[in-house]
Formats: C-alpha cells, structure tokens, sequence
C-alpha cells in the first residue's frame, strides 16, 4: 500500500502506472473543459484530469473535502463521511 506522500513524490507517468495497476476507478464528471476522472489508491482518493482538446492528462491531484467539485461526485456516488463533513 502507497502512502499519499509517496505517491505524489512519484512523477506524473508513474502516478498513472500505479493508478492504472493499482487504483480503482470510481466515477468520472466533465468540469471546464476537462473528463475528471476519480480513482481510489490505497485510503485515498485522487482525481484525474484528461483534456480533450490536447488529448493529454494533464495532472493528477488529492480529493480533499475542501474540493470544489465534491458535490459532481456526491450526486453520482457515495463518498465516505470524512470527505463530506
């Protein structure tokens, strides 16, 4: 099991290696021009951010529960209680 840390120390093509290997994805939502992509690694929760335009992901980041695009996951799926509170 990868701990947040570790997987943020690792570059942006290992990240999508271990996610790809190792993740689970859950749901993705469209967001400013962007396919969001939710995956969970290990405890944790990561969003994917694909570009259409430039056919590229672009970066991967932490689902925190300060995160704008919350509600688009809470209106599809159950997230746990600590994100939502």
């Amino acid at each position: 099991m990868i701990s947040q840390q570790e997987f943020f120390s690792l570059s942006l093509d290992d990240m999508i290696q271990k996610l790809y290997r190792e993740g689970t994805f859950v749901v993705s939502i469209r967001y400013y021009g962007y396919k969001i992509n939710l995956y969970l690694i290990s405890n944790f929760y990561v969003e994917v951010f694909y570009n259409h335009k430039l056919d590229k992901l672009e970066k991967i980041e932490l689902l925190t529960k300060k995160n704008k695009r919350l509600k688009f996951y809470a209106d599809q799926i159950t997230l746990p209680s600590n994100l939502l509170s």
